[in-house]
């Protein structure tokens, strides 16, 4: 594989930015991910030359060749990572060298190159920089999209000898609608959505492709998310659609699925380092649908939540499934639940000291 060189990204504005009254009114009633900034960032690889031709341009469409590998063989990995203007005002990440650690890691399990972490982070940083009007105030995020797929014209099984990775940018609200309320999910016992030795532990787009059946029946239901049981028994708990999932006991103490084959988010990690730091007890240890019950029953289980990069930590009040439901919580956020939200948020936007070196500012704005 060819030596890695450090590249310098050309940068070109955009000619044709959205206006500026257009995209204040846009940012009064913001969703997720259907609103973007003008630019991206984009790096591309081949087996002859490693990473290539960097450059932040105007953001648009890819021309892809109908037989590119990505679109008969799903070579494609992904991100997700905020910038936040903190109380400050600085523009900072969270973490980003998690997010570059995580995505070689997919990287590697799809049989792709792996990008530096100082491309991964320079890209972030740069597309940022130059899209920093975007960042929204208040409660909202620039919510950051790298990813990488298969460009090469070949139809033949092997992993591909051409990649493009890519930075996108999208300004959001809360991830889910009624923002910090606790939310519904359904309990998916006719779809799984990893086994061992399979991608779960990869950000993948076919993980989530997968993943579109049974969110549509926790939609049906009237659910937010979905929550999986693993493959082999269908008995263990592992992880929401999209999401980890805690449990928080009568003594106070967490309960986590363990990994081999959900994904390690970040957020995941963060909320177990500030649990412990509160002085709260962490398992991750194995969690079974049947315990779960049981525990909501004699009021064992006080609180359940869920944390990812996009809803960052939320509630969950009521568990549907096939033949009933259970309310956690009176159906509302609990107080632990609450209090590790208001630290890991207090953190991320600067209202509260990092102790950890999470926050990771961005030069000149």
């Amino acid at each position: 594989m060819p030596e890695h060189t450090a590249l310098v990204f050309k940068t070109s504005a955009n000619p044709n930015p959205l206006p500026e009254a257009s995209r204040l009114a846009a940012f009064q009633d913001l969703g997720f991910g259907t609103l973007f900034s003008d630019h991206m960032a984009v790096v591309r690889w081949s087996a002859e030359t490693g990473w290539h031709s960097a450059e932040i341009t105007a953001r648009g469409p890819f021309a892809i060749d109908p037989a590119s590998a990505v679109l008969h063989y799903g070579q494609e990995i992904f991100e997700g990572m905020k910038a936040y203007r903190a109380a400050d005002g600085q523009a900072v990440l969270f973490r980003p060298e998690e997010n570059a650690k995580r995505f070689n890691a997919s990287a590697r399990r799809m049989a792709m190159p792996e990008l530096p972490t100082d491309v991964f982070i320079a890209a972030v940083e740069q597309l940022v920089t130059m899209d920093a009007k975007w960042i929204p105030g208040g409660d909202g995020s620039l919510y950051i999209r790298p990813f990488m797929f298969a460009n090469e014209v070949f139809l033949g099984v092997r992993p591909s000898r051409e990649y493009i990775f890519c930075v996108i940018a999208s300004p959001v609200g809360p991830y889910f609608k009624g923002g910090e309320k606790a939310v519904s999910i359904w309990v998916s016992e006719q779809y799984t959505r990893a086994a061992k030795g399979g991608t779960g532990e990869a950000k993948c787009g076919g993980n989530y492709a997968g993943s579109l059946a049974a969110q549509a029946e926790a939609t049906e239901h009237g659910c937010a998310q979905v929550i999986y049981l693993d493959a082999a028994e269908r008995k263990w708990i592992e992880e929401l659609g999209g999401m980890n999932v805690f449990f928080v006991m009568e003594d106070g103490s967490l309960v986590t699925p363990p990994l081999g084959t959900i994904l390690p988010g970040i957020t995941r990690n963060a909320v177990i380092t500030l649990a412990k730091a509160a002085g709260l007890t962490v398992h991750e240890r194995p969690y079974s649908f049947d315990e779960m019950k049981a525990d909501t029953a004699s009021g064992k289980l006080r609180e359940a939540f869920a944390c990812g990069t996009a809803a960052v930590i939320a509630g969950i009040g009521t568990v549907k499934f096939n033949g009933g439901e259970l309310v956690i919580s009176g159906g509302q956020t609990g107080a632990v639940t609450r209090d590790l939200r208001s630290r890991l948020v207090g953190i991320q936007r600067g209202q509260i000291a990092d102790g950890y070196g999470w926050v990771h500012p961005i030069a000149g704005i």
